[in-house]
């Protein structure tokens, strides 16, 4: 019985996503929330890469080279401010599309576009909602220049 549910959901997943969607690099101290989030982003298609926190996620984004990075704000050595920064004045990285996902404070919000934060995805989060503001990112990222703009709440 396990395999017939497995085929049904690989039989649905290839209909909706054909191959690969991209990959994705989540960000997140919380490992329960880091998987939840690994988990929702695969069952989509995507290949996903996580780092516990924004100095992991530097130390690996130039190896994994991702379509788009999510990340948790409050995290022990770099936040996720921190971390969207030095991303952005990378220019290796500057335009790999951001989304920050956590409470979503309004400070939080204005902080994060200061940043150069590209979407927002408020915890707890809908499933759903977070696969479709990361799938609009990675779409983004693959658009010519000048299309696009931010996606997701607060932006």
């Amino acid at each position: 019985m396990a395999k017939t549910r497995t085929r049904g959901l690989r039989a649905t997943y290839s209909r909706v996503v054909p191959g690969a969607s991209g990959r994705v690099l989540v960000v997140d101290d919380n490992k329960v929330i880091r998987q939840l989030i690994k988990v929702n982003l695969e069952l989509e298609g995507f290949e996903v890469v996580t780092a516990n926190d924004g100095a992991e996620c530097l130390d690996v984004v130039h190896r994994v080279c991702p379509d788009a990075i999510t990340l948790d704000v409050v995290m022990p050595r770099l936040d996720g401010f921190g971390a969207a920064a030095q991303l952005r004045a990378d220019p290796r990285t500057r335009h790999v599309p951001v989304a920050i996902v956590s409470a979503c404070t309004q400070h939080e919000v204005e902080a994060g576009i200061a940043a150069g934060v590209d979407a927002f995805v408020a915890k707890p989060f809908e499933p759903a909602e977070l696969v479709r503001v990361v799938r609009r990112l990675v779409e983004r990222k693959g658009a010519p220049a000048g299309r696009g703009g931010r996606a997701g709440r607060g932006a």
